[in-house]
C-alpha cells in the first residue's frame, strides 16, 4: 500500500458507498423474504420492540437473525458460505450504471499523473451477502467492512455475533481508511485506529455515498473535514423524499440528494464523475504548488 511523501500531497482518492439501498436494494430484506420471514414485520414490529427496550438496533437485528438460525427454523442451519452464495444472486439488481461507473472512474484517475483511486463499502449489513455479489468479486474493491457473524466449530453454522456495525461505528473504518490501516492489521489490534499516526488518504480525497439516517455520522465526517458527501433516495416513495430532504438537505449534510442511478446521463453519475475530475485537479494542483515551494 503506497504511502505519500512527507513533503506531498496525498494523491490516492476513496469512494465509499453504503451498499443496502445504495448499490442494491435492501439484500438482508430480501433474504428474509425469500425464507419466509416477513421482512416488514423482523423491521418494523421485531426489531423495533427490542430498540424500544433498549437494545442496539443493530444488535436488535444481528439477534433476531441468529434466532431464526437451527434445526426446523426458518433459517435452518445457514453458514457464511450460504450467504455469499445468496450474494451471487443480487447482480441482477444492482442499480443502473453499474459497474460501469469504476471502468469510467478509472480511466478518469488514469488521465492524471500519479494519481489512483480505491473503492470501498462501509455498510451495517452482513458482510459475506456484500462479498458475494460480483460487484464486489470482479471490481477490485480495496476493502468491506459489514457485521460479521462466526460459526459453529464443526458445522459450520452461524452461531454468534462477530462484528456488529452501528451508524457510529462507520466513522471507525473512515478512519481506517484514512490512515492506511489494513483489514487484516485491524483483526490483530482493533485499538490500532486509535493509535496510527498519519494520513495515507485525507479527508479532502474522499468521497461518500449513502442512502440512510444510519449514514448521518459519515455524512458529516467526510463533509467536515473537505470530502465530499452524496445522498441517495428511493424517488417512488414519498417518505423516502421527504426524509431526503428533512434530514439531509435541510441541515446540508450532504451535496446533494439523489435517486441510485450511476450512469453516465444520470444526476449521480454525473456528479461523481465530476467529483473525481476535480480531485484529481485539484491533487495537481497541490502537487505544482508544494514542489515550486520546495
Amino acid at each position: 500500500m503506497e504511502v505519500p511523501s512527507e513533503n506531498l500531497p496525498s494523491n490516492v482518492i476513496a469512494l465509499v458507498f453504503d451498499f443496502d439501498d445504495t448499490l442494491v436494494p435492501d439484500s438482508t430484506s430480501k433474504f428474509l423474504d425469500l425464507k419466509g420471514i416477513p421482512s416488514k414485520n423482523f423491521w418494523k414490529k421485531d426489531a423495533k420492540a427490542l430498540v424500544r427496550s433498549g437494545c442496539d438496533p443493530t444488535l436488535a437485528f444481528l439477534k433476531l437473525f441468529l434466532d431464526n438460525i437451527g434445526p426446523n427454523k426458518p433459517l435452518g442451519l445457514l453458514t457464511n458460505k450460504d450467504l455469499r452464495k445468496f450474494g451471487k444472486t443480487l447482480d441482477d439488481h444492482i442499480y443502473p450504471g453499474l459497474p460501469g461507473l469504476f471502468d469510467d472512474l478509472k480511466r478518469t484517475v488514469k488521465r492524471f499523473r500519479d494519481v489512483s483511486i480505491e473503492f470501498y463499502i462501509v455498510s451495517g449489513g452482513l458482510q459475506p451477502i456484500i462479498e458475494g455479489t460480483g460487484l464486489v468479486r470482479k471490481h477490485h474493491f480495496s476493502a468491506v467492512y459489514g457485521c460479521q457473524l462466526g460459526e459453529e466449530p464443526g458445522t459450520n453454522t452461524v452461531k454468534f455475533i462477530k462484528r456488529a456495525i452501528s451508524f457510529t461505528e462507520k466513522t471507525r473504518y473512515l478512519f481506517e481508511i484514512s490512515k492506511g490501516i489494513l483489514p487484516s492489521k485491524a483483526r490483530r489490534n482493533p485499538y490500532l485506529v486509535n493509535e496510527f499516526p498519519g494520513t495515507r488518504i485525507p479527508f479532502s480525497n474522499m468521497i461518500y455515498v449513502g442512502d440512510g439516517l444510519t449514514d448521518i455520522p459519515c455524512f458529516s465526517l467526510v463533509g467536515k473535514r473537505g470530502g465530499i458527501p452524496f445522498g441517495v433516495f428511493d424517488s417512488t416513495k414519498t417518505r423516502s423524499a421527504k426524509r431526503a430532504f428533512l434530514k439531509f438537505l435541510i441541515p446540508g449534510r450532504v451535496k446533494g440528494m439523489h435517486t441510485p442511478r450511476y450512469g453516465r446521463e444520470d444526476d449521480l453519475g454525473i456528479h461523481l464523475r465530476s467529483a473525481v475530475a476535480t480531485i484529481c485537479s485539484q491533487i495537481k494542483l497541490a502537487r505544482v504548488k508544494t514542489q515550486r515551494a520546495i
